[in-house]
């Protein structure tokens, strides 16, 4: 029997982290989660992220899920959009709805803590507050992500609606972000895919 790695096992029996394979990705793919899901637990509150009351709307709230993500940077790029400051976004005004996007570097902390905010998420306590649309995965580093840390992405993302993976932008170590450079045409199609104006040419 394979253990299910979106299921938390009770105190006393957490195994050591470890990498989970992906199955194979022949035949169709499988179908992506869209919404809490029936029998997630609900994380300990130390796996959770805070929740913020705002009073502000945003056509998306960039989440960080841990420091560096680079869910400012995100925010300066696409009109009406917000950073989350690293907490659940949840509005002050009954009945409203804040669309969530999750921001995570690909490093093994990043890939960790997104998978920590998807189960938080796919537990259901947000209740109808927070509408995850996915998660977009930004480089820690130029190149291609060891075998291992791809692994584990598959995996996070198996539990989200959508996975975005961003290119590397050398400039962006050197200064800040000028929205009037023109970007990657992978963050175009992001934006895109996500309805958002880019506030770069």
């Amino acid at each position: 029997m394979v253990d299910n790695p979106w299921v938390r096992k009770p105190p006393g029996e957490e195994p050591a982290p470890v990498i989970v394979e992906p199955p194979a990705t022949t035949g169709p793919k499988p179908a992506r989660v869209s919404a809490p899901q029936d029998g997630v637990p609900v994380p300990d509150q130390a796996d959770r992220l805070p929740q913020r009351k705002t009073p502000h709307a945003a056509t998306v709230w960039w989440l960080g899920v841990t420091g560096g993500a680079g869910e400012s940077t995100l925010a300066s790029l696409a009109r009406g959009s917000r950073p989350a400051d690293h907490a659940w976004p949840i509005p002050e005004n009954r009945g409203s709805l804040s669309r969530v996007v999750l921001v995570a570097r690909t490093n093994y902390s990043g890939l960790a803590a997104a998978q920590r905010a998807a189960i938080e998420w796919a537990s259901g306590v947000l209740g109808d507050a927070v509408r995850v649309d996915g998660l977009v995965l930004i480089p820690d580093m130029p190149g291609r992500m060891p075998k291992e840390l791809r692994h584990l992405a598959q995996v996070v993302s198996g539990g989200l609606p959508q996975t975005w993976t961003l290119p590397w932008v050398d400039a962006w170590r050197f200064g800040p972000v000028d929205p009037s450079v023109e970007l990657p045409k992978e963050f175009h199609a992001f934006l895109a895919d996500l309805h958002l104006n880019s506030t770069a040419p």
